[in-house]
């Protein structure tokens, strides 16, 4: 019973500091819309952007951070891992491709785009050497204005 207890309190902080980053246009301009949000598109490269994994080392998965996104922000995020070996074809209508054909054509990473609530572009920002979450944070406020 014990165990059972502090598994489920364990459990109960987890999700309580966790974010939902969603992966499709669709339902992230659907949560935007009924929440009156932005929605902030970050374009990474898991496993092969040495700055796409500083700023999720000190930024997304900062508690600072994610109370913002909380009240601010619907993220959206767009991964493009590195694959070993031969480059497999890709499926030009993968979510991730048409989000990049629209707001990252020029293929930067990390790259964050701002978008209203309709997917309209407010603003963008490429990898900046900012080194707290706050300054990082400040940054994406003055986007939003």
């Amino acid at each position: 019973m014990k165990k059972s207890l502090i598994a489920l309190c364990l459990l109960t902080y987890a999700v309580g500091f966790s974010q939902e980053w969603y992966t499709e246009l669709s339902a992230a301009k659907h949560a935007a819309a009924t929440t009156n949000k932005k929605i902030l598109l970050v374009f990474s490269g898991p496993g092969w952007c040495a700055n796409c994994m500083r700023l999720d080392e000190i930024l997304w998965s900062s508690p600072e951070f994610k109370a913002e996104a909380e009240k601010n922000w619907v993220l959206l995020r767009a991964d493009f891992p590195q694959k070993k070996g031969m480059p497999e074809p890709f499926n030009v209508n993968a979510e991730n491709v048409v989000l990049a054909e629209k707001y990252n054509r020029d293929g930067f990473f990390p790259f964050v785009v701002l978008l209203d609530k309709n997917v309209r572009k407010l603003d963008k920002q490429g990898e900046e050497t900012l080194d707290t979450p706050g300054e990082y944070g400040a940054l994406l406020e003055k986007m939003g204005r």
